[in-house]
């Protein structure tokens, strides 16, 4: 299987570096990491990695007891000269003291998730303390944006995971979608998705039918028209535009 990665040049440590939707121009930040393998794999190929910046809510010390590989990653990461931001609530990270008046081009968070309730994930009470989470996280990160910076997500399409109502949320925050594609992990070689709550935090758990839903700011529930999941209702549109 050929990995989905580009890397625009090898030969020099000033030439453009990209890996699926993230280059070496763009200043990232990460939110919610978990082992912080996401980060390492962005931080690899992209290094130097003076503009990513790696968040979790975790403290430095309660991560290395969760995940058998957080210290690898961390270490590699700081080699690489990536930023590390421990304790960061990204429900208020506007406003956190080493975030505050920074403006990113890209703000990822994948598989947002409140935690383990001891219920099923198709209980509305559980749907809505994961909405909650994801409505905080957007209402901070769309102040966090550069000019035409973009806020990915990245989510399950499934039920009841679908019942989140992502694109929803984002238009609340004053966001519109711009684009969905589908999300794989071989894209990232050695991202390590985690469950990160419950009594085992360092399991990976199914990732099946995903994507990564990119957010730009604007109001309003209709696409881009360049957004791939409208391409085909927008043609449509046009033709009975044109035959009416």
């Amino acid at each position: 299987m050929e990995l989905n990665f580009d890397l625009l040049s090898l030969g020099t440590n000033n030439a453009e570096k990209r890996i699926k939707h993230y280059s070496s121009s763009h200043k990232i930040l990460l939110v919610g990491e978990g082992d912080f393998s996401f980060a390492a794999c962005l931080g690899r190929f992209l290094s130097p990695g003076a503009n990513l910046v790696a968040t979790s809510l975790d403290s430095k010390e309660t991560l290395q007891i969760k995940y058998s590989g957080a210290t690898a990653n961390l270490i590699r990461l700081e080699e690489l000269g990536c930023t590390i931001i421990h304790g960061v609530d990204c429900r208020s990270m506007s406003q956190h003291k080493d975030l505050r008046f920074n403006f990113f081009d890209r703000i990822v968070y994948n598989f947002p998730h409140a935690g383990f309730f001891f219920c099923r994930e198709d209980t509305s009470f559980v749907i809505e303390l994961h909405k909650e989470l994801v409505r905080g996280f957007l209402r901070n990160a769309v102040q966090m944006l550069t000019e035409n910076g973009e806020v990915h997500i990245t989510h399950k399409t499934s039920h009841p995971f679908s019942r989140w109502g992502i694109v929803e949320l984002a238009n609340e925050a004053g966001l519109r979608l711009s684009a969905e594609v589908p999300f794989w992990t071989w894209d990232y070689p050695g991202y390590r998705n985690k469950r990160g709550s419950g009594n085992r935090p360092d399991e990976s758990f199914p990732v099946g039918a995903c994507s990564t839903f990119k957010f730009k700011r604007g109001s309003g529930n209709r696409p881009d028209e360049s957004c791939p999941v409208m391409e085909l209702l927008l043609v449509s549109e046009q033709v009975m535009l044109t035959n009416m």
